[in-house]
């Protein structure tokens, strides 16, 4: 069958999906997206509708069977690129250096296609923020706000961020100075020492 069905009814369904899954409603939505599945099972839309229903639903891996195969279909989609990032990623909390990966390619592919796809500069930030890679963070929420200024979770993350940096560069300064203020025999036994300034990621707080 066509790949965009002109029957009013198609569209009124899948219109009704996507107002489900505004409402938070996906297991709703998956029942009225899969007769639309098999009549279309290339059409973008339905796609891109039946996987966001399966990673509110935390489907994760169902999401992304489906969506391996979308993307192949439609590489310059960059929603199912999207959705593919969120059904790699999981839950952040829980998800692995591997499933990270996996969303962060998809993410930037999404942006490969569209440089401003809305939300993809937030999830990258979030993250590189879990990660503890906060200087990368902080940098992809500044362009999520350039992207959207009224973004106010990316400005909040931002805000956050940049105190934490500031703070942990402060503290690296203090130790650097106490450092260089010590005695050779402070430094001979370790106190006041280099070696003893705490920075990195480590000295930074969790956000």
């Amino acid at each position: 069958m066509s790949e965009s069905p002109g029957m009013p009814e198609f569209h009124r369904t899948l219109n009704e999906s996507a107002r489900l899954l505004s409402q938070n409603r996906p297991g709703e939505a998956v029942e009225l997206l899969l007769p639309l599945y098999r009549v279309a099972p290339e059409h973008p839309d339905v796609l891109i509708n039946l996987s966001g229903a399966y990673v509110l639903q935390r489907r994760w891996n169902k999401a992304v069977q489906l969506l391996t195969k979308a993307v192949e279909r439609h590489p310059d989609n960059a929603m199912l690129w999207m959705n593919l990032g969120a059904a790699e990623l999981g839950r952040l909390e829980t998800s692995g250096p591997r499933q990270q990966d996996r969303a962060i390619a998809a993410y930037e592919r999404a942006l490969a296609v569209d440089a401003e796809t809305p939300n993809a500069h937030y999830h990258l930030g979030l993250i590189y923020k879990e990660r503890g890679e906060l200087s990368r963070a902080a940098a992809f929420f500044q362009r999520a706000l350039e992207v959207n200024p009224a973004d106010r979770d990316a400005r909040a993350w931002l805000d956050r961020l940049t105190s934490v940096m500031m703070q942990a560069a402060k503290e690296r300064e203090a130790a650097s100075s106490a450092a260089g203020d010590a005695s050779p025999e402070d430094r001979m036994t370790g106190d006041g020492s280099a070696g003893n300034d705490v920075t990195g990621d480590e000295a930074r707080p969790t956000p």
